[in-house]
């Protein structure tokens, strides 16, 4: 009789555990992202970078260019990912920013590599956005905030220049949710940690960028649409100090200084 009940009570707290795990997973956002087509999300992807390529203008230093393909490069090879579906645009603009369009676009500001000190730190950031293509987030994030019936009719003939410009906004200056933020956090280090860079210049940017906010930088929308910086800054530290790991520069530092100059230059002219 009290083995029967010991099973009876083990049967219904793991009825009671599985329903409470199932219902923490956002099923409507996963069967809508399912829905969304790469067809779909190649056409968003277009949309907006063609409304970014119109209006804002891109940096095509020779160095800049080759210093971000090779971080870029790095990561997708050591990962086993497409490089071919990251499409990196670098845009000239002061605010310290990156973020992913539907389809692999990554959207990288020069204020972001010039306040980067060292690839190391771009290359954490670089590696955040990419688990937020890989992971589906970028899709996930739009449906939510959007809808999946305005998202699909942008890409149907009922092109609202308005709403898309309101939902490529939403993209580049809002935030993720706290679950879909950490996550990326957490991916981001599994590549550094593949590609041999050292997770803590990333831990290392976000107390940075934290510390100066409204003081000596003033543009940190990365800082803003990537909320609680100190707290992913802290969990970010705690998990890849339970790696064993050697780690090697990415970039000599010349090549780096060189890219730094040439960005200036560019950016002043």
């Amino acid at each position: 009789m009290k083995k029967l009940i010991i099973q009876s009570f083990i049967g219904v707290l793991l009825f009671f555990s599985t329903w409470f795990a199932l219902a923490q997973i956002d099923w409507v956002s996963i069967f809508n992202t399912e829905k969304v087509t790469d067809k779909t999300e190649e056409k968003l992807g277009t949309l907006f970078w063609d409304i970014i390529k119109k209006t804002e203008k891109e940096n095509k230093t020779p160095s800049v260019i080759a210093t971000v393909d090779t971080i870029v490069n790095e990561i997708c090879v050591a990962n086993k990912i497409d490089r071919k579906s990251i499409k990196v645009h670098i845009i000239e603009k002061d605010e310290i920013n990156a973020f992913a369009l539907p389809n692999g676009h990554l959207i990288i500001y020069t204020a972001l590599l010039a306040n980067s000190d060292s690839p190391e730190e771009l290359s954490g950031v670089i590696c955040h956005e990419i688990a937020h293509i890989e992971l589906n987030h970028v899709l996930k994030k739009l449906i939510k905030e959007v809808g999946i019936s305005v998202l699909i009719s942008t890409t149907t003939g009922n092109r609202n220049t308005e709403v898309i410009q309101e939902t490529l906004k939403t993209l580049s200056s809002t935030a993720f949710d706290r679950g879909l933020e950490k996550e990326a956090d957490i991916k981001a280090v599994d590549y550094l940690i593949k590609t041999k860079i050292n997770p803590e210049a990333f831990a290392n940017f976000l107390y940075k960028l934290s510390d100066t906010e409204k003081e000596t930088i003033k543009y940190l929308t990365w800082i803003n649409t990537h909320p609680e910086s100190k707290e992913r800054a802290k969990y970010i530290a705690e998990y890849y100090k339970k790696k064993n790991t050697t780690y090697a520069k990415i970039l000599n530092t010349k090549t780096w200084n060189k890219m730094q100059e040439d960005l200036k230059i560019a950016t002043q002219n």
